[in-house]
């Protein structure tokens, strides 16, 4: 059996398989720190969780709901990120409710995308991006930064790479897998390109919006120069606020024309998201989500101190920046002693991110992701999520392994 170029050609979800790969080692009864995966060890909303015990005994919750989700659902979605966001859509934009994050952007990418067409990539990126632009014929177009600059792209290389073929751009703040958001700077300096460039559509992944534990809090180029909001796209949904990941329920904010053409496609391939989850969310109060956050928030920024404390307690200080936002950390191994030992020779720049990754995971039971699924290589992706003492417990365990010469 042959399978399809247009899958072949595209990766494996390197964060899932790794997570995996983590669970079934520690179900083989061998102590693993698992800190591979975005979901935080919080049960959901006890108000949101009720929601869902009430919609059981209606039978409309165990239906089909329509291909774009209950109106008054994508109502209130609309409403509630106006608020939040301190911005108006007006009548010309709708909402999409998706399967999940991940399937809004498959969503916008198979209805935007003609084969050839381009889409600037910022790095390091969430691992789905590239692959999904691939799958849709796509051709992505990465800007590299690096933790020198706390992973802040530099405006004149994504000029650069704007072409007549450039279809869109992605803006992932706050960022996985770096844990940052981007400055009000930035964004002002980034509204001001978009101008420039009236073809470029923006894909603005808001995932994590409401995760930011440290001051200022994320700030967005629309809020610079409201006329870009007609070329947005907005990803966003309950999986990382909630506490919600396998619920899988997204959504996609934009102007009407792309909503029509994405609730098309949803109609021939999922069709709508799950009618339980969409029926408990309308009766639910959003604004209980800012309070719900505040010891989640508490407890990445502890998590977040640790980590500090730890690598400048192992002379690791030049390796560490701040995350502030999200739910992760990218540790840079090219100026560790750790990287000797897979390094050929003293001029090697390969990328050798899985090589220890599996070290560590094999040799000391800390799983993280190789920092090349998100365009980063000789890094790794580690989640701040964990409980803090066994957290701690395995951040001193990945010092002494970076330390390591032998």
């Amino acid at each position: 059996m042959n399978i399809s170029s247009r899958v072949s050609e595209i990766s494996e979800s390197i964060t899932l398989k790794l997570n995996a790969k983590a669970v079934e080692m520690a179900e083989s009864g061998k102590h693993i720190y698992n800190l591979t995966a975005g979901q935080l060890p919080f049960r959901p909303l006890p108000e949101f969780s009720a929601l869902i015990r009430d919609e059981l005994d209606f039978i409309r919750s165990y239906q089909y709901s329509p291909v774009n989700g209950y109106p008054e659902l994508r109502s209130k979605i609309l409403k509630n990120w106006e608020k939040t966001r301190g911005m108006e859509l007006g009548e010309d934009f709708d909402c999409v409710v998706t399967n999940g994050g991940k399937h809004a952007v498959s969503n916008i990418m198979g209805t935007l995308l003609d084969h050839g067409d381009e889409v600037i990539v910022l790095a390091p990126y969430w691992v789905t991006y590239p692959e999904i632009i691939k799958f849709c014929k796509g051709v992505p177009k990465i800007v590299y930064s690096s933790p020198f600059d706390v992973f802040t792209p530099s405006i004149d290389q994504i000029k650069k790479e704007i072409s007549p073929r450039t279809k869109a751009i992605i803006v992932n703040s706050p960022n996985n897998p770096t844990g940052t958001h981007y400055s009000d700077q930035w964004m002002s300096d980034f509204a001001a390109l978009m101008i420039e460039n009236p073809h470029v559509n923006i894909i603005c992944d808001e995932i994590y919006f409401q995760l930011f534990y440290y001051d200022p809090k994320p700030t967005f180029y629309y809020q610079k120069n409201p006329e870009l909001l007609a070329r947005t796209i907005i990803v966003d949904g309950i999986s990382k606020t909630l506490a919600s990941t396998g619920l899988r329920l997204g959504w996609v904010i934009a102007p009407k024309k792309l909503t029509k053409a994405i609730t098309k496609l949803q109609g021939q391939t999922t069709s709508g998201a799950n009618s339980l989850v969409q029926r408990a969310l309308v009766n639910f109060d959003f604004d209980l989500i800012e309070s719900y956050l505040e010891p989640i928030k508490k407890h990445l920024r502890d998590n977040a101190q640790t980590l500090r404390e730890v690598f400048k307690e192992n002379d690791l200080s030049h390796t560490w920046y701040q995350s502030s936002s999200a739910f992760y950390y990218l540790i840079d191994f090219s100026h560790t002693p750790v990287i000797e030992k897979f390094k050929t020779s003293e001029n090697d720049i390969t990328d050798h991110s899985p090589e220890i990754c599996e070290a560590l995971l094999e040799s000391k039971g800390v799983a993280t992701v190789p920092g090349v699924a998100f365009g980063m290589d000789n890094s790794a992706r580690m989640s701040l999520v964990m409980e803090k003492e066994p957290f701690k417990e395995a951040l001193e365990i990945i010092v002494s392994f970076l330390n390591s010469k032998d």
